[in-house]
């Protein structure tokens, strides 16, 4: 395991309840008893996948986090009502034999549910916990006070950990965004978590565990377009108060994860947070729908990887069936994020045939001649110069009754029965309404469908085969 480096991180005292700081750590010696084993030294180079994997835990939230060569980290572990079975039984399936960082993003029972009985087993059954991580405010619960007195049996090193901190964590870069000092919210729980960037070569996700709008506002006003990333946590389970428009503009992430309960006794997610992604075409997993959902970087591509193939359109969330916490199928790869630096996209997998070449449309006849994604002045209110045209490059005209056009957030257009194409001839699809000719059709949407900076365009023939699909 590797150690914290920082100016201003201190090493919290567990016997006083994280009252008191043993001076700042340089990145050499602590000055306190620690179990873990020499740093990491970082080669600067991405090298080999990041795994990020976002646990089915119900009404609740836990990720864990695996490099290439095994370190781990765990943020957060699980609601109370199941002392950490949820995570424990996952971990225990990953065969992960060592939790080198376990990130507590606040005190809360329903984020730190598993705490206690994670370090128990790690520390007596298992290769041990690195450090704990922990924002520094205590909560008066038997939960929170189960998780220090188990820090305490088992003498496990505690930080508490602010902004401006970094957990060194091998090729991976981890930046602590929040909470600020001083506090924020006078000292709210929600309003102070741990919020951290993990940057793998062009790939980040960033994980906000349960800011809302005071935290996301110091967020966006300290560090704007930093935030952005490949891959956002929602905040607070998908509640209104969080993840807003100004986060998600400055973020600009190309998928977005909710964790929280198909039947979440809050609503949760809100309509509001679905209505914010949806207006965005932002591609949404669940875990209520999706299950476990694993994202898989190489440094520049995202693999996708989810036990259920659900909707990730967030106005049609709620339209796929629910999958139960340690239930169903490994997760499978669903869908790619491709690209590098700041351009990515969504890639979905096209089907193969029988010899395992992808499948084409009728010889390669349907190709994409102009999109027209970012349409003049205010896309919402000029829908109809947002547009894609389709050409048939073949020698025969081309029957596209019941084809299908979808966006990377799984949006669907069907042609209308009788549409052909003649050889060389073009037809434009656009977002708004109209009447249809031979040459134009209209998507009838009420706002953007084409992501300005960037999505894929996937045609399936009748039978739901794809046979285009073209990334800009």
């Amino acid at each position: 395991m590797s150690r914290v480096e920082s100016s201003r991180i201190g090493i919290v005292l567990v016997v006083v309840l994280l009252a008191g700081c043993a001076g700042g750590l340089s990145g050499g010696d602590t000055g306190s008893t620690d179990n873990t084993s020499d740093p990491v030294e970082s080669s600067g180079e991405s090298v080999g996948s990041l795994e990020v994997h976002y646990i089915n835990v119900g009404q609740s939230v836990s990720t864990l986090i695996i490099l290439p060569d095994g370190e781990t980290m765990l943020v957060d572990t699980g609601h109370y009502n199941d002392d950490g079975e949820h995570v424990l039984a996952y971990l225990r399936q990953h065969e992960i034999d060592r939790i080198d960082h376990l990130v507590t993003s606040h005190g809360d029972a329903d984020h730190i549910g598993g705490n206690a009985a994670i370090i128990e087993h790690y520390e007596t059954e298992a290769d041990g916990i690195g450090a704990v991580y922990d924002p520094g405010i205590t909560a008066s619960t038997n939960t929170y006070s189960e998780y220090l007195d188990a820090i305490e049996a088992h003498e496990v090193t505690l930080y508490e950990t602010r902004e401006g901190d970094t957990i060194d964590f091998g090729d991976v870069d981890v930046n602590v965004l929040g909470p600020p000092d001083p506090y924020l919210a006078d000292e709210d729980r929600n309003e102070n978590s741990i919020v951290l960037k993990l940057t793998h070569g062009t790939t980040s996700f960033v994980l906000t565990g349960d800011a809302e709008a005071e935290q996301e506002e110091y967020l966006v006003d300290e560090y704007g377009d930093e935030l952005r990333a490949t891959v956002l946590k929602a905040g607070h389970h998908g509640s209104s108060s969080s993840t807003s428009d100004a986060l998600l503009d400055a973020a600009q992430p190309q998928a977005v994860v909710i964790s929280s309960a198909y039947d979440s006794q809050y609503g949760h997610p809100h309509d509001e947070v679905l209505a914010r992604l949806s207006e965005r075409s932002i591609p949404t997993m669940w875990t209520a729908t999706h299950g476990d959902t694993v994202f898989v970087s190489d440094g520049t591509n995202v693999s996708i990887q989810t036990q259920q193939d659900a909707s990730t359109d967030p106005s049609e969330i709620r339209s796929s069936d629910p999958i139960e916490p340690a239930t169903g199928p490994d997760p499978v790869e669903q869908t790619r994020i491709t690209g590098s630096d700041e351009v990515v996209s969504i890639d979905q997998d096209t089907e193969e045939d029988d010899s395992g070449d992808s499948d084409s449309t009728a010889d390669g006849e349907l190709s994409i001649a102009e999109i027209n994604a970012d349409a003049e002045g205010d896309d919402r209110e000029n829908l109809n110069e947002e547009y894609v045209v389709f050409e048939n490059m073949g020698s025969e005209p081309l029957d596209l009754s019941g084809w299908t056009v979808e966006d990377a957030a799984g949006r669907s257009y069907t042609f209308p029965a009788g549409v052909e194409v003649e050889p060389n001839a073009t037809i434009t699809l656009r977002t708004g309404s109209g009447t249809d000719t031979e040459t134009e059709l209209f998507w009838d949407s009420g706002s953007p469908v084409w992501n300005n900076d960037g999505d894929t365009i996937i045609v399936s023939d009748d039978d739901g085969t794809v046979v285009l699909e073209e990334t800009y």
